[in-house]
């Protein structure tokens, strides 16, 4: 059978030179847009690092001197100030349906704020910016961050309160396989502490804490506001509610913001939901992204048509073979294996070529837009992905008009032809 498949190819070849050409072409455009969706989809399903289920962001503004209840003593007492803030999540702490609260400055997930810092052990230095977020110790109970060698978000907690800082795990990745966890308990160096020695203490690697849901940008270093000047100016208070007492936590907030939330100068005004920060964070990359999806899903259907025609018209255009091998004793089932292995095998020839183009495409960088080189299990599983499509495209293309070929009464299709 095959090698009849082979010399009836050969004999066929002026005909099946353009296919295997245009199967060649196709293959590639394939590859490309499946891999860009691999890609996207990849990204986008990889771990946050963090969990906004039930958190909220509380806005507080300070009293200008026009308001009856302004206290001038508190204008640019940081000591003052700091006391008034952690007097609030006190009071926070203590509503029965919040389960944490927190103070941070240019830290909370889907902020554009940001503040960044560089990092160094030994010889070892960090790569471009890593994003510093201080914060007070509840800040990883919030967003419950966890440590990759099992630390809880509590856990976390305890180590910031005792002065040390956390990391993610892949701050060093850059130096091959170097991953922080191997240097808990070492002192560190700090590009913005004006360190002369190593005299922060790595007390925890965590998970990589990603900047938001279309990137992979995740390297950060996490440490305790230790000052009340650190502490004056930090502003983003977000606590996490109990998860069977979100109900109206936004109106009963609000309603107690005059009553408990007035602290020295400081007046709660807004309370936003996390999901809410998230979306509309997220609503240019979100409508960029389905943009290109749409896009990408319209180039696809438009090779899926062109594939598809293809095969309908060299099949349709086989009405009197089809007949004259029905003539002869050939089933139906035997038939349609004949000419759904003819185009499989096509597919099969250019294959191997497309997926060198494949490569080539990935090695010299054309897919640097979307996610640089092009490893090879991505290529094993995007070039698989492509050739079980373009197959299935060509086994539809071939088996609608050869089932109709067979209602054919064979005299009929020979008469015509």
């Amino acid at each position: 059978m095959s090698r009849k498949l082979f010399t009836q190819l050969r004999n066929e070849w002026r005909t099946n030179i353009w296919l295997a050409v245009e199967l060649l072409i196709v293959s590639v455009v394939m590859w490309y847009v499946v891999d860009y969706f691999y890609v996207a989809y990849s990204q986008y399903m990889l771990p946050r690092g963090f969990n906004i289920d039930h958190t909220y962001l509380l806005t507080f503004n300070e009293l200008t001197d026009k308001s009856p209840d302004f206290d001038p003593d508190l204008c640019g007492n940081s000591e003052k100030q700091a006391e008034a803030k952690r007097e609030i999540l006190a009071r926070l702490a203590r509503r029965p349906e919040v389960e944490a609260a927190c103070l941070s400055q240019n830290s909370y997930p889907y902020d554009g704020s940001n503040s960044g810092l560089g990092l160094r052990y030994d010889t070892m230095y960090s790569e471009g910016y890593l994003l510093r977020r201080m914060v007070t110790p509840d800040f990883v109970k919030v967003f419950r961050y966890e440590g990759v060698n099992g630390e809880t978000p509590e856990q976390l907690a305890q180590i910031l309160k005792e002065g040390k800082i956390l990391a993610s795990d892949n701050v060093l990745s850059h130096y091959g396989d170097v991953r922080l966890r191997d240097y808990v308990g070492k002192k560190f160096w700090l590009s913005t502490s004006g360190d002369t020695l190593p005299s922060h203490e790595l007390g925890a690697a965590i998970v990589p804490v990603r900047y938001h849901d279309y990137t992979i940008w995740n390297k950060c270093v996490v440490f305790n506001l230790e000052t009340d000047a650190d502490i004056a100016w930090s502003n983003e208070v977000c606590i996490r509610v109990k998860e069977d007492m979100d109900k109206d936590i936004v109106e009963n907030l609000m309603a107690d913001a005059q009553k408990q939330f007035h602290v020295g100068n400081f007046l709660l005004v807004d309370v936003r939901s996390f999901e809410d920060i998230r979306r509309n964070y997220q609503r240019f990359n979100t409508n960029e992204m389905r943009n290109m999806y749409a896009g990408l899903g319209f180039l696809m259907l438009n090779i899926f048509l062109g594939l598809f025609g293809t095969f309908w018209f060299r099949t349709r255009q086989r009405v009197h073979e089809i007949a004259i091998r029905k003539v002869n004793g050939a089933t139906d089932g035997s038939i349609f294996r004949r000419l759904i292995s003819e185009g499989l095998l096509l597919l099969l020839v250019v294959t191997p070529l497309a997926v060198g183009i494949d490569f080539a495409i990935g090695y010299f960088e054309f897919t640097e837009w979307y996610n640089g080189f092009v490893s090879a299990p991505r290529l094993v599983i995007t070039a698989g992905i492509s050739l079980l499509l373009m197959a299935l495209m060509i086994v539809g293309g071939i088996y609608i008009p050869a089932r109709k070929a067979m209602k054919i009464d064979p005299a009929v299709a020979l008469k015509d032809e």
